[in-house]
């Protein structure tokens, strides 16, 4: 086995991975200590240095998987992902890159790279977005439609809300996420259009319940789909380990 192999199949094991996940936490922890003007005033040094610490096991974790891939290494989206993330985090904070300060907590992300599952939530979310343009697009329609209708109904008693087609798209998003929908806008403008209920119900059928519901249901099948994908590339991979080792087995034999 050549040492890039064996880089490779060290970094693969059970316990590796767990090590990483768990550093990926402690420096989440630090990095929310480090919040804390009274935490840092009494272990302030220490925070820091556990800090670089755990940026210096991420460097070197991406270095080994650089070393033991080679170009490789660039075709797969969460090695970039990772490598990007603690890119950020060693570009030096002085000279206009304060804001990089702040970014480091971005290095707790890579705890979804880390695991599994919540690598197949991230595909899944990935394969919903085409069917999600879809929808977005039908909710833009919906949206303006809703806010040309709504600005030649309401705009002359009630210009804050809808006194343009900007103010109107706004309320009506407001309107749909239900949030002090009935008592803050919409029973004030029945007061002054009593039939304004019916405006307001058929546009929350459509965009809160079933445009919204259609939403979930492509992410969730797009999460189904990539937990199938990820199912049958790993059968994939044992079958030829199988196969890999019955042939080995196969020239012993011979050889004998």
């Amino acid at each position: 086995m050549s040492s890039r192999e064996t880089v490779s199949a060290f970094l693969d094991r059970p316990t590796v991975s767990r090590f990483l996940i768990a550093v990926i936490l402690v420096n989440a922890v630090t990095l929310g200590l480090e919040t804390f003007p009274a935490v840092m005033q009494r272990a302030g040094g220490a925070l820091v240095a556990v800090d670089r610490a755990c940026l210096t096991i991420f460097v070197a974790e991406l270095a080994a998987r650089l070393y033991a891939q080679g170009l490789r290494f660039f075709r797969s989206g969460w090695n970039l992902f990772d490598f990007v993330i603690v890119g950020i985090s060693l570009v030096p904070a002085g000279a206009g890159f304060s804001v990089m300060r702040a970014l480091r907590i971005l290095r707790v992300l890579r705890v979804v790279s880390a695991v599994p599952s919540l690598r197949r939530v991230v595909n899944g979310l990935g394969r919903a977005l085409p069917g999600m343009g879809s929808v977005f697009l039908l909710i833009l329609l919906i949206y303006y439609i809703a806010a040309v209708i709504a600005t030649k109904l309401f705009a002359a008693s009630f210009p804050d809300w809808f006194g343009s087609l900007g103010a109107s798209a706004y309320s009506l998003f407001q309107i749909m996420t239900l949030e002090s929908w009935s008592m803050g806008i919409v029973r004030p403008v029945m007061e002054v259009y009593p039939y304004a209920w019916a405006f307001f119900v058929p546009f929350i059928l459509m965009t809160t319940f079933a445009v919204m519901n259609l939403i979930v249901g492509l992410i969730v099948n797009s999460m189904q789909e990539a937990a199938s994908e990820e199912t049958r590339e790993e059968t994939h991979a044992f079958e030829e380990k199988v196969l890999a080792r019955l042939a080995e087995i196969e020239r012993k034999l011979d050889a004998r």
